[in-house]
C-alpha cells in the first residue's frame, strides 16, 4: 500500500503547495508512482500543474461529499508517474455540508483507501487552516510534513498544529506520525534565516529534515508555467533541493531510489 503524507501548517505562505508539487514531482522522477491530492479550496496545486480549477468536473470535493470514485476524478498529468486529484472552490463549502455526516472526519480516508494500492506515495496539500478538511487530511495520512519558513515568526502557531496532531493521534488516527519539519525559504545571506535554522534545529532536533529548501526563482516562477521546478530547470537549486528531500524521505522509509 502507498504511503500517504500530508503537507500541513495552518500558517499561510510557508511553502506547502511548493513542497507538495516539487516533492511529488521528485518522487515521480525517481520512478515512484505518485498522486497529489489538492485539499485546499484555493486549488493552487491544481493550477500549479497547469489545470484551470474552474474547468474541473470532478474533484476531491465530489469524492468526499458526493461519493464520486477517486478514479473518476484523478487526472493523469503530463509528467511520468505523477497524477493529480484536483480541487476547486466548492471545497470551501464542504466543511458546512459535511457537518451532519456520520464519520465526517473519515471522508478523505474512505476515498483514498480505495486507490492506495495504485500508488507508492500520495501527497496531500492541506489548506492553511485547522478546519475539517485538514483534519480529514491528517486522519487519512500515515505521516505529516510541516513546512516552516526561515523568517520572523517562523514558529508562530506551530505549537497549535502539533497539539492538533496529538489530538488526532489519540482520537482519530493512532498511526499518524510526523515525517519531519521542513525548513523552507532559506536565504544564506540573511542572518535571520540562519538564526531560525539554529532555533528550529535545537528545539526539534531529529524531527527536522537535513534538507533545507532555499529561496529560488525557479520555485517561485514555475507554477505560472504550470510545471514543477524539476521540469523547468532540473539543475536549479530549488529542484535539486526537493530531489534531495525525496531521497531523504525514501532513505528514512527504507526505499532505495532509482537514478534520475
Amino acid at each position: 500500500m502507498g504511503k500517504v503524507i500530508a503537507i500541513a501548517n495552518q500558517k499561510g505562505g510557508v511553502g506547502k503547495t511548493t513542497t507538495t508539487i516539487n516533492l511529488a514531482a521528485s518522487l515521480a522522477a525517481l520512478e515512484f508512482q505518485t498522486l497529489i491530492v489538492d485539499a485546499d479550496p484555493q486549488a493552487n496545486s491544481t493550477s500549479g500543474l497547469g489545470y484551470n480549477p474552474k474547468e474541473i468536473e470532478n474533484s476531491i470535493y465530489e469524492c468526499m461529499v458526493e461519493g464520486v470514485r477517486p478514479q473518476d476524478a484523478i487526472i493523469q498529468t503530463d509528467f511520468p508517474n505523477l497524477n493529480l486529484l484536483p480541487s476547486h472552490i466548492d471545497l470551501v463549502g464542504a466543511e458546512i455540508e459535511m457537518i451532519n455526516l456520520q464519520n465526517r472526519e473519515d471522508k478523505m480516508k474512505e476515498a483514498l483507501d480505495s486507490i492506495r494500492d495504485e500508488y507508492d506515495f500520495i501527497i496531500i496539500d492541506c489548506s492553511p487552516s485547522l478546519g475539517l478538511i485538514t483534519i480529514n487530511s491528517l486522519t487519512a495520512a500515515d505521516s505529516v510534513i510541516i513546512p516552516v519558513q526561515c523568517e520572523y515568526f517562523a514558529l508562530e502557531g506551530l505549537g497549535k498544529l502539533l497539539n492538533t496532531i496529538k489530538i488526532i493521534q489519540s482520537r482519530l488516527n493512532t498511526h499518524l506520525s510526523i515525517e519531519g519539519i521542513l525548513l523552507t525559504m532559506y536565504d544564506l545571506r540573511v542572518r535571520l534565516s540562519n538564526q531560525v535554522v539554529g532555533e528550529v534545529t535545537s528545539h526539534f532536533q531529529q524531527m527536522v529534515f537535513n534538507t533545507i529548501i532555499p529561496r529560488n526563482i525557479r520555485l517561485s516562477e514555475s507554477p505560472s508555467f504550470g510545471v514543477p521546478a524539476l521540469a523547468q530547470d532540473a539543475d536549479s537549486k530549488g529542484a535539486v533541493s526537493y530531489l534531495n528531500l525525496a531521497r531523504e524521505i525514501l532513505a528514512k522509509n527504507g526505499m532505495m531510489p532509482q537514478e534520475v
